[in-house]
């Protein structure tokens, strides 16, 4: 048997007719930047994270950039994020010429640590960005209360995280501003790139807003120097399509998840914890034997990945900052160990049954 890590032709065979309509509808509209199916879909994401605006970009990466921009970030300031995140949550601070600071991560979550966080403080700090990994908040309750006890601003990644949840509340609704990524491998993911900001500043949106259109309050009338990083209108519609389906998918994967946790027995799986809603954008094992591990499963046919390989501490392009294996031991433990199975809701019971008998003939 073969088995995808993620299968996005039987996801769009799942809602093909919702798809094919409303893009033929946008085509025929001949509106394609922004417009009425972005302010639509702005809408009715800030409706499904209770969060007062939600402002289509881009893609997640500028998402990150526009949020840096709008809080005013400036070369030396000091910005104190995750080593164990995708690259783009600390290239956007080095593209601003600020220093990215890093601070270890839990050894069961792969997530910040707020103790780690505080060590890192000084008075060239600026801010903070949390990354809520593979799904699963962080604990951003914590991370916040540093954050304001020290008057730093909060950015919240939620690439991989949109409808995970911390004591109820959405994860990137706490800090200042959220960013979301709908790369199309996302648990929201678009047929293209696009990304969301999201805040509950009037101020902050206002200047998001501008920033997205080069600094533009109206046409041809620029009150700053910003971006081109718009949301294009044939993917607010697929993405408003899909957002429909969003809680049923997550349950999908969540259900899944939980099969795997229970029953599979011959390598450490994945920590929900406390207060957390996780919604498994990755199912990340751990294997000491991580690459033969992965070979074996691809031998069976069943798709794998690692996330991540190299800290970006050991990344040739943040060799600038002169941090050495050893420098966060957690970090670099995680990349060793960690591999992503299939979890996508479009997994068949046949599939799920296959993955689990594999992943138990396996000798760790």
């Amino acid at each position: 048997m073969k088995v995808d890590l993620l299968d996005l032709r039987r996801e769009y065979n799942s809602i093909k007719n919702e798809i094919d309509e409303v893009v033929f509808n946008v085509i025929s509209s001949g509106r394609f930047i922004l417009g009425p199916e972005v302010e639509a879909f702005e809408k009715e994401l800030e409706k499904h994270l209770s969060v007062k605006h939600a402002i289509g970009v881009g893609n997640g990466t500028d998402a990150l950039s526009l949020a840096l921009a709008a809080l005013d970030v400036k070369d030396g300031d000091e910005i104190i994020t995750t080593p164990f995140t995708f690259i783009a949550t600390a290239e956007v601070i080095a593209l601003k010429g600020a220093i990215p600071v890093f601070a270890d991560i839990d050894m069961e979550t792969g997530n910040m640590l707020p103790a780690e966080i505080e060590k890192k403080i000084n008075n060239k700090t600026k801010g903070i960005i949390a990354v809520h990994l593979f799904g699963q908040p962080c604990d951003i309750d914590r991370i916040k209360e540093i954050a304001r006890r020290n008057n730093l601003f909060l950015i919240e990644d939620t690439a991989q995280a949109i409808g995970a949840k911390y004591n109820g509340k959405a994860a990137g609704t706490w800090g200042d501003i959220g960013t979301i990524s709908f790369f199309p491998t996302k648990n929201l993911g678009a047929y293209g790139d696009g990304g969301a900001v999201i805040t509950n500043n009037d101020e902050i949106a206002e200047k998001i807003r501008q920033l997205r259109v080069h600094g533009s309050d109206k046409k041809y009338h620029h009150v700053s120097i910003g971006f081109n990083s718009r949301l294009d209108a044939i993917q607010a519609a697929i993405l408003r399509v899909k957002l429909k389906h969003l809680e049923e998918w997550t349950r999908k994967r969540q259900e899944i998840a939980s099969i795997y946790s229970s029953r599979i027995k011959t390598v450490k799986v994945p920590f929900t914890a406390e207060n957390r809603e996780h919604i498994f954008h990755q199912y990340t094992l751990k294997s000491r034997r991580r690459d033969a591990f992965r070979e074996y499963l691809k031998d069976n046919g069943i798709a794998s990945a690692i996330h991540y390989p190299i800290p970006l501490h050991l990344q040739p392009a943040f060799s600038y900052l002169n941090m050495k294996k050893g420098s966060f031991p957690i970090a670099e433990k995680l990349a060793n160990e960690v591999l992503s199975i299939p979890v996508h809701p479009f997994l068949t019971n046949d599939e799920i049954e296959y993955i689990i008998s594999v992943i138990n003939k396996w000798k760790e």
